[in-house]
């Protein structure tokens, strides 16, 4: 590293520590990424750091919600298809209103975008706690206050993940990647063992205001730094035909269409024991959903996936991502099966948190093959399908799972899940196309000039 470079670092640590962080448009390369990227390189950049920990602190809030309101809605009915009705109200949104979320992230200001909605999604965290405080809260309010947190997050998801590469330079790309998902799932460790703990001790109601104030780290990161303007694409289209961009766009490559191929049905036919975890907790591990002992096995989940998000941007950070991914889907089958067999509680903490490892490994090297190919000027439209289908496909597979549970058992979705992985490993080639084959406007993507 060069003496200017130390210069351009140390002034932006200034900056920092004057409370206000400025990232400044700078041209990169086109092309894959150079050698490097590891999640240490990433962390020099002192606005993507900032950010990263306020994302991070928020985060855990939203999994402290999240795991309460699983256990809640079992609580309420003893019925998985309301679970899945739930999982539908949260994540459903980011399967039909992503498209939108990922239309405003390439036209306006993404740091103003997300300040407003996650100071509303402030607001609607306090309206959650009031309507669970009764005994017998309202089931059809709790579903339409989750349902409006979710039309939330499909906002915010494509802006964010739009938002992150303009953060650092393309070479260090996958460390970013690995540790967004890395702040992700360290929050699904700890939010879980926190709302558990809070909900046995003194409610649901103080879960949620326990989120609602979470939201003020990210705002606080937001209301601290300046990012460039979006990079326009004066050649997206005009009206309702502009929600097709993303589509049009990924088609136009094959790597990032696989990628996306491969979450979807992945998320749909893989994931639905996510959602379902309360119901496997019960049923096939006789662990009481709203337990400190079912805390422990999400946590342990989330441990195993904090791990293989981090491997990718460490361990791994060398290694052909497109590989990765086709094998970590097969540890992710098997993993899975063993997981589904289970009837005891003591084995099954490490086997969730082999679960969690294979899951994460296989979507951050998914994620950063995706990253990888996209240009500035398309990222968020075509962010918002990866949304739709990491978050947004999940809920319908429970909607479809609840049933079929109901009818079979936890264990037949989780088996089908597994082989399901199996067939996808054997699509998903993802190795660099050439590059006629690749997205057009790759040039010059704005990224941090704070390293």
């Amino acid at each position: 590293m060069g003496a200017g470079e130390d210069v351009s670092r140390a002034e932006a640590d200034d900056e920092a520590d004057d409370g206000m962080i400025l990232a400044e448009a700078a041209d990169v390369p086109a092309g894959p990424p150079a050698p490097g990227g590891s999640a240490r390189d990433a962390l020099r950049y002192p606005v993507f750091r900032r950010v990263f920990y306020g994302a991070f602190l928020s985060q855990i809030g939203n999994w402290m919600q999240m795991v309460v309101l699983g256990a809640l809605a079992y609580d309420l009915t003893n019925s998985s298809t309301f679970v899945g009705l739930m999982v539908f109200a949260q994540l459903g949104p980011l399967l039909l209103l992503s498209m939108v979320g990922g239309v405003l992230a390439d036209r306006v200001d993404r740091r103003r975008l997300l300040i407003g909605v996650t100071s509303t999604q402030l607001v609607l965290a306090l309206v959650l706690a009031a309507i669970v405080a009764p005994d017998e809260p309202n089931k059809v309010a709790l579903l339409a206050v989750v349902f409006a947190i979710g039309v939330g997050q499909a906002i915010y998801g494509p802006t964010y993940a739009a938002l992150l590469p303009q953060l650092v330079d393309r070479r260090d790309l996958a460390g970013a990647v690995s540790l967004n998902s890395t702040q992700m799932n360290a929050s699904r460790v700890i939010g879980p063992v926190i709302g558990a703990f809070l909900d046995s001790l003194i409610g649901a109601p103080a879960v949620f205001v326990g989120n609602a104030l979470s939201f003020l780290f990210i705002i606080g990161a937001l209301l601290t730094v300046q990012l460039p303007p979006p990079v326009i694409d004066h050649h997206a289209s005009r009206g309702l035909r502009v929600l097709g961009d993303g589509f049009r766009i990924a088609r136009r490559n094959v790597v990032v269409w696989r990628c996306l191929v491969t979450l979807f049905v992945f998320s749909l036919a893989s994931l639905p024991f996510v959602g379902q975890f309360p119901v496997l907790a019960e049923r096939n591990l006789h662990i009481d959903e709203r337990s400190t002992g079912y805390g422990v096995l999400y946590a342990c989940f989330g441990i195993g996936a904090v791990a293989g998000s981090l491997s990718i941007g460490t361990v791994f950070s060398r290694r052909s991502m497109a590989r990765i991914v086709r094998a970590a889907l097969i540890a992710f089958a098997g993993a899975l099966t063993f997981f589904a067999v289970l009837r005891s509680p003591g084995p099954a903490f490490p086997a969730a948190a082999l679960v969690g490892a294979t899951y994460f490994a296989m979507i951050t090297s998914l994620a950063t093959t995706l990253q990888e190919q996209l240009d500035n000027r398309v990222r968020g439209r075509v962010m918002a399908l990866w949304i739709m289908g990491f978050g947004g496909t999940v809920p319908v597979g429970n909607l479809i799972a609840g049933p079929i549970i109901e009818a079979t058992s936890m264990t037949t979705v989780m088996l089908a899940g597994a082989a399901c992985a199996v067939g996808l490993a054997f699509y998903a080639r993802l190795e660099p196309q050439p590059e006629a084959t690749r997205l057009p406007a790759r040039a010059a993507a704005p990224a941090c000039a704070g390293r």
